[in-house]
């Protein structure tokens, strides 16, 4: 287990581009995969100057209540939505809160707050950096998207009466760069594809380098199981896992058949976190044609999974979603094959709920999945205690932000 901590990390300042590739260890879960490798908060919510390394397949952010772990992986969130082409209201709801603590607006009356990650694959690390205005309009006000010390895209707001920025971006042809408005509420970065022809070898660079950056992003599940809802029948759907877990029924009723093997781990890691015996985890029809999930004690006797605790359901959904994948889990789609994709879930309160098997039962099937590059997990927990020791607990990358 590595750990980490923010007096370890060095301020945003600029930083030559090959120093910053030194620091990005050789260990890649999957060659030729774009996947972020780290996300900086300059000035967001209670964080300054944080640099959250997530270079390695399974990342745990850790620490108390207040720390700041879920700024985290709302930040990561937000970052995934605007590269899927989301307004920036979408993006951040309540941007607002996002705007750091006590900071002052300008003569302007100005306020806001800025974010940013690498994203490394086969152009390299690229890196993206946003600042968003929050007061008095919510609006990007610039964006850097460069690469190897070359900036390939970057934005500003020039005339704060127009609802948008002066883009310029690299083209290496007759003229060094080209220059056009952009909107001010998208990210531009997942604009391009849409005004860069690509004819020259400096334009194809950009495209190629904010590609690597859109798919890096887009590719995520955020897990956040409410066992409340997880207790119903539910309508047949698209069999695909929504981000409370609420269809986890539907799911389990197109999955149990479709990969045996995936479905016997599943049923091994039920059988080892949850009270009882358990022989099989399935979906059945009602008789007002939903579904409903069901655990076979072995013996002739069923349980509803509506009578299982909420510990006990967090951990069945955590572990599916460890075990499944992009064709199970509800994420944006991305134009390119999955051989250049890596998928990452994000799960606040990673260990929430749990006691302490299923905790220990829960990190060391993450670690395998993500070993295997199966997976990349970015998961928050309130302490390290039931990290250290444990199997699996020494694969985890630890950020800390306990003070």
């Amino acid at each position: 287990m590595t750990v980490s901590r923010p007096s370890d990390v060095p301020s945003p300042s600029p930083v030559p581009h090959d120093a910053e590739a030194a620091r990005v260890p050789a260990q890649r879960a999957v060659a030729g995969r774009a996947r972020v490798t780290e996300l900086r908060l300059s000035a967001f919510a209670s964080h300054r100057r944080l640099r959250v390394p997530l270079d390695a397949p399974f990342t745990l952010v850790a620490g108390p209540s207040g720390s700041g772990k879920s700024g985290v992986l709302r930040a990561y969130e937000a970052l995934a939505r605007l590269a899927a082409g989301a307004e920036l209201k979408e993006a951040f709801p309540d941007a607002l809160s996002c705007v750091p603590d006590r900071a002052r607006p300008d003569e302007q009356g100005r306020r806001g707050f800025r974010i940013g990650c690498t994203a490394d694959g086969p152009e390299g690390p690229v890196r993206l950096d946003v600042a968003v205005q929050v007061e008095p309009e919510l609006r990007i006000v610039g964006e850097r998207l460069s690469s190897e010390g070359l900036v390939l895209l970057e934005t500003a707001l020039r005339d704060p009466g127009r609802r948008a920025v002066q883009a310029a971006w690299h083209t290496a042809g007759a003229a060094p760069v080209t220059r056009a408005p952009l909107p001010d509420d998208r990210l531009g970065t997942a604009l391009l594809p849409l005004r860069v022809a690509g004819k020259t070898e400096g334009q194809r660079r950009v495209l190629t380098a904010a590609e690597q950056m859109v798919v890096a992003l887009r590719s995520v599940f955020v897990c956040d199981p409410r066992p409340a809802r997880m207790r119903s029948a539910v309508p047949l759907g698209t069999g695909r896992l929504l981000r409370g877990c609420d269809n986890l029924a539907d799911v389990l009723f197109r999955t149990r058949s479709e990969c045996g093997r995936r479905h016997a781990l599943l049923v091994a890691a039920v059988r080892a976190g949850c009270a009882g015996p358990v022989a099989d985890l399935f979906a059945e029809r009602t008789t007002d044609g939903r579904v409903r999930a069901l655990l076979d004690r072995g013996d002739g006797a069923r349980t509803d999974l509506a009578r299982l605790g909420d510990g006990e359901l967090r951990y069945i959904a955590l572990a599916l979603v460890l075990l499944t994948g992009p064709g199970v889990l509800e994420v944006d789609t991305v134009d390119v094959p999955e051989a250049f994709q890596t998928l990452t879930v994000l799960a606040d309160g990673f260990g929430q709920g749990l006691d302490a098997r299923q905790r220990r039962e829960l990190l060391a099937l993450a670690a395998r999945m993500c070993e295997r590059g199966h997976i990349r997990l970015v998961g928050a927990v309130n302490d390290l205690s039931w990290v250290e020791g444990e199997d699996g607990g020494e694969s985890a990358r630890v950020v800390d932000l306990a003070p």
